[in-house]
C-alpha cells in the first residue's frame, strides 16, 4: 500500500495490487463528514468507495491489452447488505478483484473491512458484485470489447455464465418500471399528511451535476448517484420512524441510462414496505438534460434501499408499520413484501447447513 504525502497521509493514494492484476485494495481513514449524527459511517459513503474500486479495476483491465482506450462504466450494483456498521476513526479496506468476462461487460466482486488502528481489529462490513461496461473515449456511446480471463477451473466460468445471464435478464425486469412516477416533493405540507403514510416521509432532492461529479467522459459517476440515492432513503426511513436509522441493505441497483454533467437530476424515495423491524425505500432519479433542450427527461437509475431504526445505544427498535391509502401502495407494498420473504428465506436457506453441522 502506498500512503500520500502531506495532510492527506492517513489515506491511500493509489490501488496496489493483492493478487495480481485481476485485484486491487484501496483503504481510507474514516472522518467525521463520512458520518451520520450517531457516528456510523453512511452507507452512501461506503457504496462510492466500492464503485470506486471497481472502476479502478474494471478500467485497467479493459485498456491490458493494446487497441481503443476506454474507461468502465457502471452499469448495476447486485443486492448488497450491510454486514456491520464503521464508525469515524476506523480504517476502510475496499478489495475489489474481476471474478468474469462477458464480451462486452467486467463482473467486479468487492470485499470491505474496517480496522480499528488503535488495536488492529478487523471485521468484514460489506460485500458486492457489481458489473461494468467498457465504452469508448473517442465515442461515449460505444460500447468496447472486454479481454478475457483465464479460470482456473471450468465450473468458476459455468457460474460466473450463471450470474450474467441472471443479472441480465433482471435488468430488462426492472426496464419495465421505468415508466412508475414519484413526483418531486421538495417542500411538502406534511401538516396535511397523516404520519406513517408513504405521502408523510416521501422526499426528493434536486442536485446540478458539476464537474467534480463526472468521469473524464463528462458522466456522474456511479458512486456520486449512489450516494445520493442513500441520502434521500434515508431521509424518508428518518421521517417515518423519527429515529435514528441505518442502510442495512440495498437491492440490485440498475443504471438505465447515462447522466451527462450540467443536467439536473432528481432523485426521489417513498416508503414501499415495512416489516416489524426494517422499512424499504424505493429510489429514482430522474435525469433533465438542462442544456441539451432536445432530449426530454428520463429515468436513470432505480434500486430499493432497506433500513433498521435504532435506539441511542445502537439498538434495533420495532418500526412504526406503513399505513398504505391507494391501490398503487397497497400493490407496491406486497411486491415488497414479497421481496422480504424471499430476502429471509434465502437467509435462512445459508445458516441452515451451519446449524446442522
Amino acid at each position: 500500500m502506498q500512503l500520500a504525502r502531506g495532510p492527506a497521509s492517513w489515506e491511500a493514494a493509489a490501488a496496489s495490487p493483492i493478487s495480481g492484476p485481476a485485484a486491487i485494495q484501496i483503504s481510507r481513514i474514516m472522518r467525521p463528514d463520512d458520518a451520520n449524527i450517531a457516528g456510523n459511517v453512511h452507507g452512501g459513503t461506503i457504496l462510492k468507495m466500492i464503485e470506486e474500486a471497481g472502476a479502478i479495476i474494471s478500467t485497467r483491465h479493459c485498456n491490458s491489452q493494446s487497441g481503443e482506450r476506454c474507461v468502465a462504466a457502471l452499469a448495476r450494483v447486485e443486492r448488497t447488505d450491510f454486514l456491520s456498521p464503521m464508525c469515524i476513526g476506523e480504517v476502510a479496506h475496499v478489495s475489489a478483484e474481476i471474478t468474469y468476462t462477458s464480451k462486452h461487460s467486467v463482473e467486479v466482486q468487492v470485499h470491505v473491512e474496517s480496522e480499528n488502528i488503535l488495536t488492529g481489529a478487523k471485521r468484514v462490513t460489506n460485500k458486492a458484485t457489481l458489473w461494468y461496461v467498457p465504452l469508448s473515449l473517442n465515442n461515449v456511446n460505444k460500447v468496447l470489447e472486454v479481454p478475457p480471463i483465464q479460470f482456473a477451473e471450468k465450473a468458476q466460468e459455468e457460474e460466473g455464465r450463471r450470474r450474467y445471464e441472471e443479472q441480465k435478464l433482471e435488468r430488462l425486469e426492472t426496464k419495465e418500471r421505468n415508466g412508475d412516477v414519484i413526483m418531486p416533493v421538495i417542500n411538502p405540507d406534511r401538516q396535511r399528511k397523516e404520519p406513517y403514510t408513504v405521502g408523510y416521509s416521501q422526499s426528493s432532492l434536486i442536485h446540478l451535476v458539476g464537474p467534480s461529479d463526472c468521469t473524464m467522459h463528462g458522466f456522474v459517476h456511479g458512486g456520486v448517484t449512489m450516494k445520493l440515492m442513500d441520502e434521500v432513503a434515508g431521509i424518508v426511513a428518518a421521517r417515518h420512524c423519527k429515529t435514528n436509522i441505518v442502510t442495512a441493505s440495498v437491492d440490485a441497483i440498475n443504471f438505465h441510462e447515462k447522466i451527462k454533467k450540467g443536467s439536473v437530476i432528481t432523485i426521489s424515495g417513498r416508503m414501499t414496505f415495512t416489516s416489524n423491524k426494517s422499512m424499504e425505500i424505493e429510489v429514482f432519479v430522474d435525469a433533465d438534460p438542462f442544456v441539451d433542450e432536445s432530449q426530454e427527461r428520463y429515468r436513470a437509475v432505480s434500486a430499493f434501499f432497506t433500513y433498521v431504526s435504532l435506539s441511542k445505544e445502537g439498538r434495533p427498535l420495532p418500526v412504526p408499520q406503513l399505513v398504505v391509502e391507494t391501490e398503487d401502495e397497497k400493490r407496491r407494498f406486497e411486491e415488497g413484501k414479497g421481496r422480504y420473504l424471499q430476502t429471509k428465506a434465502k437467509r435462512q436457506a445459508q445458516t441452515q447447513p451451519l446449524t446442522q453441522q
